[in-house]
């Protein structure tokens, strides 16, 4: 356990103590499967591009840039050789033996379900759902990483992945469900998110439970008022607890 042995001690005595956890999860899970975080220090958003990030990412550029968006989009938001790491895993072994109801990411790498999680709720969409914009034939993600330039269905169509750009909305029914699971849990965890994105990061104001965990690197923008909070990597505390 090393370093944070007292926290994960207290952890695991929450984790012992609940039968409903919710957890709720940001780009810090997946940092530990060497997939860029966009906020942190090194992440994509303080790197130099000819536009920001957030314009390449958002509806109107998709529109308008149809190549430019595809360009980052393969490049910086496409790993599809990560793998799971050991929270993604002790979250799926959670889930088996019936103490966690639901995941809530604001991911779109796939890596919770690759470590045999099933309730999950992906509020910003996946990259491995595509689809024709004129036809709504489906694609895996195999096809447009691999696909030259923009990605076009058999029908001449635009794909166009399944993931929430800026400038629209997310998708109502999973906000419902989000919502309803942490309404009912009795035991929140927070995980590699600074809770900075709206209206995700308001979804824990529905939480009426009796335990709130935050494990995070860095501090979490959003004052919770957590019973436990850990400033270290969610993997390496994850991995400490016993099942």
């Amino acid at each position: 356990m090393g370093a944070y042995e007292t926290e994960i001690l207290r952890l695991q005595e929450i984790i012992d103590d609940s039968g409903n956890i919710v957890f709720f999860g940001g780009a810090g899970v997946s940092t530990e499967s060497d997939i860029p975080d966009f906020r942190s220090a090194d992440g994509l958003y303080r790197q130099k591009y000819k536009y920001s990030p957030e314009q390449i990412v958002s509806h109107s550029f998709f529109v308008q840039n149809t190549e430019g968006f595809y360009e980052f989009y393969k490049d910086k938001m496409m790993f599809l050789t990560a793998k799971p790491n050991a929270a993604h895993k002790k979250l799926a072994e959670l889930e088996e033996c019936g103490k966690l109801t639901a995941v809530i990411t604001q991911n779109i790498d796939g890596l919770h379900q690759a470590a045999g999680s099933e309730r999950v709720y992906e509020l910003h969409g996946s990259i491995h759902r595509n689809y024709c914009g004129r036809c709504g034939r489906f694609y895996d993600a195999e096809y447009v990483k691999k696909s030259d330039g923009i990605p076009r269905c058999e029908c001449g169509g635009v794909i166009k992945p399944d993931v929430v750009l800026y400038e629209e909305s997310l998708n109502s029914e999973i906000i419902q469900k989000s919502i309803r699971a942490i309404s009912e849990a009795d035991t929140l965890i927070i995980g590699g998110t600074s809770l900075v994105v709206y209206p995700a990061a308001g979804f824990i104001d529905y939480f009426r439970g009796k335990h709130l965990v935050v494990i995070n690197k860095s501090a979490t923008a959003k004052e919770v008022g957590a019973e436990l909070t850990i400033a270290a990597p969610i993997g390496e505390i994850m991995s400490g607890i016993t099942v």
